[in-house]
């Protein structure tokens, strides 16, 4: 692995600030890849639904609103079903943001979200980066940019991604932080403190990321007491630190009270908060395996399989690697610079890996696959970038740059191949299935697919395309068509014309629209005149009941 010399610039920003290019090939790709990302998310953030979720979202964050301008008074975002549990902070800026946005409410949190995503894109480029050098930190983003479900969830998914992003950028600052013990900078202390607070503010899980540090930081020390043999320089070293660190919390609470102001209406709130989503309660069932099965009756793997079925295979290669040379690490060292550099990518193992030993020890409540545990992504793509680059520095010595070409063709022909996958499945990137799992055509009816909705849009709009064809291409403006959902109403009706109004009986409605979870759309009898469809499976229908 590459070693780092720590006085050149080791972001885009220092870069920036410093006034020189990219030292690498490395660096100019994983530069222009982001680039490339953010013109792709400008360019098609349009094209996706409305999800399940989004209008309570919205609402939320539109009572957040209400209550600052109202001086603090109206309290009605705090009774507003459960969402006074999340923070609101994704929310409000959408709230904001809609106001000047030229574009339509729920497309300005498309936006945003994709732009979120992006920065926690960003977070992971410089982490793998900081702790494997400018290859391992491309890899890294590449991998990331092409795990559908974190792709998938960028522009619809309010609370997993910004939470995803935040986890990332505290453990980017982790690292640095851990390169500079026992007295960082200050600018790195306030700066985990305000990260920290937009993350809590985000979930509560966020004190993870405290979990995760304060791990770090006790491998450390134990470093300290081994090296010097005497504990009491390691117990010096730890009152250090505590006494450095110790601002951040505070700057972590103001930041999270001001985007999640439930929590400082009473002191024990994020308590409340974090115990209630240990044990979360979701009274509905969960498809996996063929078979209908109650979420909090899911086997204790149900995590793990989704993981297994739904991760590309060029990552899970990736981290198949990784544990392989990080095994060898442990018994032919050195597999890494020194001893900061094991604990940087030890504190990268322990973000990727305890949250799903966790929830093997405990079992909680699960659904929708892994969409709760997206934080996992990032970390992930890290390792799996580092497995990538040891086997490049395995295979490519100096004396042999043909075995670099002949391993770099099979992994260009791998991301090809999933960047087409991806591309043949927008906008429902997040409904993946890999080969394992026999893509999303052999995961229909044995796991979810389309269980948010995101489909409805593309059928409101075939069904608006059908009734305009129908009508010679005009409809009159005192024409009325009625119309049943069988999905989330908004995800259908924001995209119809004022003409179609919502009727809540299907004996009332002149057409269906219709998701297909749960087989809804075969509940009702009529000629179906569009079905959107992926790789041959039908993720939405429209059918004509008058007929």
């Amino acid at each position: 692995m590459t070693a780092i010399d720590p006085r050149l610039p080791q972001s885009t920003f220092d870069r920036v600030v410093a006034g020189v290019l990219p030292r690498s090939l490395f660096d100019d790709l994983a530069l222009g890849l982001l680039l490339s990302i953010g013109i792709l998310i400008f360019l098609t953030f349009p094209n996706y639904g409305i999800i399940w979720d989004e209008e309570v979202q919205r609402e939320y964050g539109l009572l957040l609103i209400k209550y600052y301008t109202s001086g603090l008074q109206d309290l009605s975002a705090f009774n507003f079903d459960n969402l006074y549990l999340y923070g609101g902070g994704f929310d409000m800026a959408a709230g904001l943001l809609e106001r000047v946005s030229p574009f339509g409410a729920y497309e300005t949190r498309h936006l945003l979200g994709g732009a979120i995503g992006l920065l926690g894109m960003a977070g992971v480029w410089r982490l793998a980066r900081l702790i494997g050098g400018e290859r391992t930190g491309f890899f890294a983003l590449l991998l990331l940019a092409l795990l559908p479900a974190y792709y998938g969830h960028m522009f619809s998914n309010p609370k997993d991604i910004p939470f995803a992003c935040g986890m990332i950028w505290c453990l980017h600052l982790s690292a640095l932080i851990l390169g500079e013990l026992p007295r960082p900078r200050w600018s790195l202390i306030v700066g985990f403190g305000v990260v920290l607070g937009l993350t809590l503010g985000t979930r509560i899980g966020g004190v993870l990321a405290v979990f995760f540090l304060a791990a770090a930081i006790g491998g450390h020390l134990w470093q300290v007491a081994r090296a010097r043999r005497d504990v009491s320089s390691a117990a010096w070293q730890a009152l250090v630190i505590l006494g450095r660190l110790a601002p951040a919390l505070p700057v972590a609470w103001l930041v999270m009270v001001v985007i999640w102001p439930w929590a400082h209406l009473e002191p024990l709130n994020p308590l409340r908060a974090f115990l209630k989503f240990s044990a979360f309660p979701w009274p509905n069932e969960v498809l996996f395996g063929g078979r209908w099965i109650s979420a909090d009756d899911l086997p204790v793997t149900y995590l793990t399989t989704m993981l297994g079925l739904q991760l590309p295979e060029l990552v899970l290669v990736g981290l198949g690697l990784a544990a392989w040379f990080g095994g060898r690490a442990l018994v032919r060292p050195p597999f890494l610079v020194d001893g900061t550099n094991r604990l940087q990518v030890a504190l990268v193992a322990l973000a990727a890996v305890f949250p799903i030993v966790y929830v093997l020890i405990s079992h909680p409540v699960l659904y929708n696959g892994f969409r709760h545990f997206l934080f996992v992504l990032p970390p992930m793509a890290i390792l799996a970038g580092l497995g990538f680059d040891r086997l490049w520095a395995a295979v490519a010595d100096h004396r042999s740059r043909l075995r670099a070409r002949m391993l770099a063709l099979p992994f260009t022909a791998a991301v090809v191949a999933q960047f087409w996958t991806m591309a043949a499945l927008h906008p429902y990137e997040y409904i993946y299935y890999n080969r394992i799992a026999g893509g999303i055509a052999g995961a229909e009816w044995r796991y979810e697919l389309d269980y948010w909705g995101a489909a409805l849009r593309e059928a409101a709009y075939d069904l608006d395309e059908y009734v305009a064809n129908e009508s010679g291409g005009r409809l009159e403006s005192t024409e009325k068509i009625s119309v049943f959902v069988c999905g989330h109403p908004t995800s259908v009706m924001y995209f119809l014309p004022r003409q179609f109004h919502l009727v809540s009986e299907p004996e009332q409605a002149d057409f269906l629209v219709s998701w297909t979870q749960a087989g809804c759309n075969f509940t009702m009898f009529g000629q179906v005149v569009s079905e959107v469809q992926r790789f041959g499976v039908t993720l939405a229908v429209v059918k004509d009941l008058r007929r």
